[in-house]
């Protein structure tokens, strides 16, 4: 499985960004996915997750309530809707998949294998 993630930038405190993470190279429809981020001198940590029905998210408590993750599996696309952007949201976002399909989303970077590249988002006070 092959992700290559995009939509980072620089944005305003309180502005809105939408990151997408196209997939190849595997089932998608059949995995669940997440979105990671990471600050500089901080480790990755879990920011939301799908499963592979769509009929299941989760969400760490610094975004809830301002992201949304979401997922096309006609595209092999899964998209994180990010709105209220704080300064403390500015980090490399990384889309991952697990090892195998139909596994439930599990909030921890051991968890999956398959990672993107990641795309700098940056918010500015």
């Amino acid at each position: 499985v092959q992700l290559q993630a995009s939509g980072g930038g620089l944005v305003q405190a309180g502005g809105s960004l939408r990151l997408s993470c196209a997939a190849s190279g595997g089932t998608f429809s059949t995995y669940s996915m997440g979105w990671f981020r990471q600050a500089p001198g901080k480790e990755r940590e879990f920011v939301a997750g799908i499963n592979w029905s769509a009929s299941a998210t989760y969400y760490a408590d610094s975004v809830k309530g301002r992201c949304t993750i979401s997922r096309d599996n006609a595209k092999n696309t899964v998209y994180l809707q990010m709105n209220s952007l704080k300064p403390e949201d500015t980090a490399v976002y990384y889309c991952a998949a697990p090892n195998n399909p139909y596994t439930v989303v599990v909030p921890t970077t051991r968890s999956y294998i398959y990672w993107g590249q990641g795309t700098l988002v940056t918010v500015s006070s």
